[in-house]
């Protein structure tokens, strides 16, 4: 009980003002050109949001350590929904979700790159990054996610030479 007391103060100490700290908007703003660079390259779309912390709902159905991981990635398909990964041509948009309360990264891809990409390709994924995101190097770790991302999506749905595509979602980074 306590520790779920900690947490849940821990979060309501964060807000949005400590995710502009973390990706203040000249890195926000590379991240963006970034993402606009990678998707001349593949058909995919993809997203990254960076969030200071969880609501308090989710921090009390928190009873164990255990079950935060399973609440952060809910709340990463949260916003998968909210931002319309899901609604591309393709349904191949990802994205990368990143919780500092927690350290915590989601990749959350839709179902056009999940018929192609292992469960355990994006948990090793995800594994690299944590170690970058807990030593607070926000920056190289949403970088490197990106890249990663990238790769699985130019050599899954490549964007043929010439081919001239919209660009189906916004490429800012959503600070919340």
């Amino acid at each position: 009980m306590l520790k779920m007391l900690f947490r849940l103060l821990k979060h309501r100490w964060l807000d949005r003002s400590d995710t502009l700290r973390a990706v203040p908007d000249e890195v926000a703003e590379r991240l963006a050109q970034r993402v606009a660079a990678s998707e001349t390259r593949h058909t995919g779309e993809i997203r990254l949001c960076v969030e200071a912390a969880l609501p308090s709902s989710y921090i009390w159905r928190s009873r164990s350590d255990d079950a935060m991981p399973g609440l952060v990635r809910e709340r990463a398909l949260g916003w998968f929904g909210r931002l319309g990964v899901w609604d591309t041509e393709h349904n191949n948009g990802v994205l990368i979700y990143l919780l500092l309360g927690e350290h915590a990264i989601e990749v959350v891809a839709d179902r056009g790159l999940t018929r192609r990409v292992d469960q355990q390709q994006w948990q090793a994924m995800v594994d690299r990054l944590s170690g970058r995101l807990v030593k607070g190097a926000f920056e190289d770790g949403l970088t490197e996610a990106l890249e990663e991302v990238s790769a699985l999506l130019v050599a899954h749905f490549p964007l043929e030479d010439g081919t001239l595509r919209p660009n189906e979602l916004n490429n800012a980074v959503v600070r919340a």
